[in-house]
C-alpha cells in the first residue's frame, strides 16, 4: 500500500463501556489502513461494534485504547481547535435519515448549518448559493428549500443528510448504514449517489452495514466484525469468490438468491448462543457458534494473519476446511 496514498490508518483500537456486570468489549483491538479515494466496508450482524468503529474513529466518542492517524497525524486525543478543523475533514451520514435531522430546522438550514459552525462563507448569499449547490449535486430540488424534514419521504431526507456531510468537502466520510431504513428502490439510488460522489470528488468512505449484498457493489475492501474483532479482511471480490471464516461463509449464505428454482446453494444456518461481549472469556468469540471449533478454540484467540496475498484471517483451522 503506498505510503503517499495512504488517508487513514486504525492501529489495535480499542471501545470498551463500563456496565454494572463488567466492561463491554465494543471494539476490540480492531487494525486497518485505508487509501484516499477508497472504500472499506465494515459488515457484521447487529452489535458486532460496527457503528461504535465508526464514531471512535471520527472522536465522537473517546477510545481506550488504540491509535487513529489521520492524514499521518495522531488525532487520538486532539481536542479544541485541532478537533473542530478535524471535524470539517471528517464526516459522517447517519442511519436514520429522519431522527438525525433536527425537525425544526428547514432543509436550507440544515444544510447551511456546517457552513455556519466552520465560518466558511462570511456572506449570507455566498452560503445561500452553496446550499443550492448542494441540492443539485444530491438530487434535491430547490423547491424544497424551505421545507421541513417531515414533509419528506426517507430518500429525500437521506439526500439531505448526505448534502450536510459533503458541505465542507470532507476527506473521509464514515457511512453507517445510510441505506438500511429506505426501500429497495431507494437503496439503489442512493447507493448510485454515493458512489458518483466518491467518483466526481474523491471522497473516502467507511461503509457500514449488516447487508454484504448493498456493500459487495460500494467497497473496494471489506472487513468483517464479530463481537467488536476483526475475523477476515480482504478485497470486495476475493471475499465474495473465496471467503475463509466459517463466520463470513455464514452471512454469504445468508444472502437471499431471487430466483425459486435456483438449488446450488444450502444457507449455513449459525446455531449456538452469541458469547457475551462483557468481560468475554480467552478464544476465539465465535466458537460457540462454529462448527470447526475445538478446545483450543475456545481457550486461544487465534491471531489475525495473511493467508494468501493482502486477505486476512483470524482462525485457528482457516485451511483445514
Amino acid at each position: 500500500m503506498a505510503e503517499e496514498k495512504l488517508l487513514l490508518e486504525v492501529k489495535e483500537l480499542k471501545k470498551y463501556f463500563d456496565t454494572p456486570r463488567g466492561k463491554l468489549h465494543a471494539v476490540d483491538g480492531v487494525s486497518f489502513k485505508l487509501n484516499r479515494g477508497k472504500t472499506i466496508g465494515v459488515v457484521g450482524e447487529s452489535g458486532c461494534g460496527k457503528s461504535t468503529l465508526g464514531r471512535t474513529i471520527l472522536r465522537l466518542i473517546d477510545s481506550t485504547e488504540g491509535q487513529v492517524l489521520f492524514d499521518g497525524k495522531d488525532i487520538t486525543h486532539v481536542s479544541g481547535e485541532e478537533l473542530l478543523k478535524l471535524r470539517s475533514e471528517m464526516q459522517i451520514i447517519f442511519q436514520d435519515p429522519f431522527s438525525s435531522l433536527d425537525p425544526k430546522m428547514t432543509v436550507s438550514q440544515i444544510i447551511e448549518e456546517p457552513l455556519k459552525i466552520h465560518k466558511v462563507y462570511k456572506d449570507k448569499k455566498e452560503r445561500e448559493a452553496r446550499v443550492v449547490e448542494l441540492m443539485e449535486i444530491v438530487g434535491l430540488d430547490e423547491r424544497y428549500i424551505n421545507t421541513y424534514p417531515h414533509e419528506l419521504d426517507g430518500g429525500r431526507r437521506q439526500r439531505i443528510g448526505i448534502a450536510r456531510s459533503i458541505a465542507l468537502d470532507p476527506k473521509f466520510i464514515v457511512c453507517d448504514e445510510p441505506v438500511s431504513a429506505l426501500d429497495v428502490s431507494i437503496q439503489a439510488q442512493i447507493l448510485n449517489l454515493m458512489m458518483d460522489l466518491k467518483d466526481q470528488h474523491g471522497y473516502t468512505y467507511m461503509f457500514i452495514t449488516h447487508d454484504l449484498s448493498v456493500v459487495k457493489h460500494i467497497s473496494d475492501e471489506i472487513l468483517v466484525l464479530y463481537l467488536g474483532t476483526m475475523v477476515e479482511k480482504t478485497s470486495s471480490d476475493r471475499l465474495f469468490k473465496n471467503p475463509i471464516h466459517p463466520y463470513t461463509k455464514a452471512l454469504l449464505s445468508a444472502i437471499p438468491i431471487p430466483d425459486i428454482a435456483y438449488k446450488g446453494r444450502e444457507a449455513q444456518v449459525m446455531k449456538g448462543e452469541v458469547t457475551s461481549p462483557i468481560e468475554p472469556p480467552e478464544g476465539c468469540r465465535f466458537a460457540a457458534r462454529c462448527p470447526l471449533a475445538t478446545d483450543k478454540c475456545r481457550s486461544e484467540s487465534p491471531a489475525f494473519v495473511e493467508v494468501e496475498e493482502d486477505h486476512f484471517v483470524a482462525c485457528h483451522y482457516w485451511d483445514k476446511q
